[in-house]
């Protein structure tokens, strides 16, 4: 499995950045907040050959997230840059919304990967969290590890479409020809 230099400093920023973005978000929490974390740091591996913060993350029930997001979220917490708001839902369940409490710091970002980040943010903007986990466990990364397992970032080249009927053809007559 690949290794990357995992920037935990760099995570908490994103953290902080990410709900700063996302403050106007009516459907943002935490489940939405890994998801962004998840997406932006794999299709930016996927583009430019690298995560943005190389943290691991781990498949869990609800999709994926970031091993070590708790404690660094605690941290923030505790430092007085992040809150935590629960936000009661009409199902019942409590929503617990993210707030940055202090400006992220980007001067450890490029401009590549705030623009990824924001792309991410856009394109999920309107989902809620049922639907993003949703969209996660679809990823074939998420689909190939156990429960509580790392989900290696080069799973992020791999796809896992129907067959059409002419590879299905195609893989019958590789497999007659061999004689099986």
């Amino acid at each position: 499995m690949e290794r990357f230099d995992q920037n935990e400093d760099k995570l908490a920023e994103l953290i902080l950045y990410v709900s700063q973005k996302c403050a106007d978000d009516p459907r943002f929490g935490a489940i939405k907040l890994n998801k962004i974390l998840y997406f932006s740091d794999f299709l930016f591996y996927g583009n430019y050959g690298r995560p943005i913060t190389g943290v691991e993350y781990q498949k869990l029930r609800m999709g994926p997230a970031p091993r070590r997001l708790l404690p660094i979220q605690k941290k923030l917490e505790n430092a007085g840059a992040l809150g935590v708001q629960p936000v009661p839902l009409r199902s019942g369940y409590t929503q617990k919304k993210p707030v940055n409490l202090r400006p992220p710091d980007l001067s450890q970002f490029s401009g590549e990967e705030i623009a990824m980040v924001d792309l991410v943010i856009q394109q999920l903007f309107e989902q809620d969290s049922e639907s993003v986990s949703e969209l996660s466990h679809q990823m074939v990364g998420f689909q190939a590890v156990d429960q509580g397992e790392t989900i290696p970032y080069s799973t992020i080249f791999l796809s896992n479409p129907p067959l059409s009927a002419t590879e299905i053809q195609r893989g019958l007559e590789i497999a007659a020809s061999h004689g099986l």
